[in-house]
């Protein structure tokens, strides 16, 4: 069992010595003195034991850990334990760490752990190398995913974590790779990208003798499995530019993302800007579109139509506003002719912790399901402050 803070009636004891000296003290008054002196120590005395209460920091236990194991959709234990100084309404929020990632438990739908009279908390999880445990008020809204756990603060009241019991499993070392002149992590563990649940492959992100980088979509075992880069440092405000080689080939409901993410924000501020090559599994949709997450405001997504060939992509971020732009060719080439731009000026995030990435990866929600493996390539990243 993991205890975190001191036991409140050690506390008590401390604060009831030094209040019973001061009693003391008021002996040698006079009667009027002692009366005053009296209620003066009866009001020290009920205003500290509020204080006491109050002042009192939430804590987190432990009392049932399951095993370390490397997870999975059919892999669940329970988990358990004690949660003290909670205020009515407060939650549970309970996270299982796979592959670098953690995941909300025990279902993305079913976030939130009710914490009974007796301050105990129980629930299923699914199995993973580590344990973390969130006291959150209400109105807090969990992340599905997250690299790093939300901290205390905004919502979070508590946070405890724990490794599973038993010898960890062997982790998989982190792929590196370069490209235009930067440094990039391969995805390895998987993701519910788009609303879609996928897994990631090491080998489906490499680059060619040119110095291009290709991100694939294959098949392995029977499934698909995806390809997704992460720029290893922030970059911030500026301008991003990525020169895409042809895209017409993709399938309806094949997804080229190129994109920033926050992997510690909370899943209302990804601090998200993203350019979407896809019809959404949809023959009749148009084939790109600009957004400023959340999707879902009309007025934060622009839809257009993508022509074949080299196309150059870029958005232009800085404080209230970014302007996307796609044009044909290569930068810097004569002829070249805008394809579509568009600035947003309102639900712009702010800068901070956010990367930018890459990804290529299978949308399973439209009407015509992916059927062949496929590959883009990106000749350049380019940034400019």
């Amino acid at each position: 069992m993991t205890r975190l803070e001191p036991s409140r009636n050690r506390v008590c004891r401390r604060r009831f010595s030094r209040w019973r000296f001061a009693a003391a003290a008021l002996v040698p008054l006079s009667n009027f003195g002692r009366e005053k002196g009296l209620l003066l120590f009866l009001c020290i005395l009920s205003s500290g034991c509020r204080f006491g209460q109050s002042d009192l920091k939430p804590t987190i236990e432990f009392t049932k850990v399951p095993s370390a194991d490397v997870g999975g959709p059919g892999k669940l234990d329970t988990i358990g334990g004690l949660a003290k100084g909670v205020q009515p309404g407060q939650q549970i929020v309970l996270y299982a760490k796979s592959e670098e990632v953690w995941w909300v438990q025990p279902f993305s739908n079913r976030p939130f752990t009710k914490i009974q009279g007796d301050s105990r908390w129980k629930s299923e999880t699914h199995l993973g190398t580590e344990y973390a445990a969130l006291l959150v008020d209400q109105g807090f809204y969990p992340p599905q995913t997250a690299e790093t756990l939300p901290t205390v603060g905004n919502g979070v009241l508590a946070v405890a974590v724990i490794k599973g019991l038993g010898p960890a499993p062997p982790s998989i070392p982190p792929k590196t790779i370069h490209f235009s002149g930067y440094e990039w992590t391969v995805r390895s563990a998987a993701s519910n990208r788009g609303g879609s649940h996928n897994s990631f492959d090491l080998a489906n992100a490499w680059t060619d003798e040119s110095g291009a980088l290709h991100l694939r979509i294959a098949r392995s075992q029977g499934e698909w499995t995806c390809a997704e880069v992460r720029l290893t440092r922030s970059l911030g405000y500026g301008t991003y530019v990525f020169v895409v080689r042809d895209i017409s080939h993709l399938e309806p409901s094949a997804v080229l993302t190129l994109f920033t993410w926050d992997g510690i924000g909370s899943e209302q501020n990804r601090r998200e800007l993203d350019i979407e090559i896809s019809r959404w599994g949809y023959r009749e949709n148009d084939n790109a579109h600009y957004v400023v997450q959340p999707y879902f405001i009309a007025a934060n997504q622009i839809r257009f139509t993508a022509p074949a060939g080299v196309l150059t992509h870029s958005f232009r971020w800085k404080p209230g506003e970014v302007m996307f732009s796609t044009v044909t060719g290569s930068p810097g080439l004569a002829g070249a002719r805008v394809i579509n731009q568009h600035a947003f000026t309102s639900g712009i995030p702010v800068a901070g912790g956010d990367s930018v990435r890459m990804n290529l990866y299978n949308f399973r929600k439209g009407e015509i399901p992916l059927t062949n493996e496929t590959e883009i390539a990106i000749e350049k990243f380019e940034y400019f402050p």
